[in-house]
């Protein structure tokens, strides 16, 4: 059975379900919602997915939300498929899987907490016609700013943000990442500041998993 993706091709945590099923070489199929027309709020979407936000999967009967819990599922259940599993084995590498669960907790709270809101205030809100307070944008990008100060020590000791192996927590920033670095939002590229974290962008962001499902992305919206 091929997996299916209950999103929208523009929904950037649509594209990071399928850039995961790019990298375990699992077979998908994307419905791409009309969010214009609040498909995703609908009775039957919310049977599925009872927040009503995209995307949700369906794996052969198996309905599953919430963007890392899915792609920590595909990562456990198609492990074999990958070439270098995206996360260590957590009975037999029980100290590098306790690394890459802090790593995850730290990309919550210190990298999506502070993306999200700056990616609302600076990309979302105006798109669709809505001001916000600059200086109150710009707080929370410079509180963004200060989370990749630490990333910069953190990366100097490390070649990615759980250790020295790429793993689902580097493709967990690329969404936002990529989007306000598109903007002209952030800059994740400054090699004067920090040095390791453009060494790390720049390496994470040519992923071709990523970037095969990005030129997927129509250039009008639907």
């Amino acid at each position: 059975m091929v997996l299916k993706i209950y999103g929208n091709r523009f929904s950037i945590s649509t594209r990071l379900v399928a850039t995961v099923c790019e990298e375990y070489k699992i077979p998908y199929e994307l419905t791409s919602l009309n969010l214009l027309f609040k498909e995703h709020k609908k009775e039957e979407y919310l049977k599925h997915h009872p927040y009503g936000v995209v995307p949700y999967i369906d794996d052969d009967g198996f309905v599953l939300y919430e963007i890392r819990a899915i792609a920590r599922y595909i990562a456990t259940k198609y492990r074999k498929n990958a070439a270098v599993p995206l996360f260590p084995d957590p009975i037999t590498e029980s100290e590098k899987y306790a690394k890459y669960e802090q790593a995850a907790s730290a990309e919550t709270a210190y990298w999506d907490k502070y993306a999200s809101n700056v990616a609302q205030d600076l990309v979302t809100l105006p798109s669709f016609g809505f001001g916000v307070d600059p200086s109150y944008a710009q707080k929370r990008l410079q509180n963004l700013y200060a989370s990749l100060d630490v990333y910069e020590t953190v990366l100097s000791k490390q070649k990615y943000i759980a250790g020295d192996e790429f793993s689902l927590i580097d493709i967990f920033h690329l969404p936002y990442g990529t989007l306000l670095t598109s903007h002209k939002i952030l800059n994740l590229l400054d090699e004067d500041k920090r040095p390791n974290v453009a060494r790390w962008w720049k390496d994470i962001s040519a992923l071709p998993s990523w970037n095969r499902v990005q030129v997927q992305v129509p250039d009008s919206w639907p």
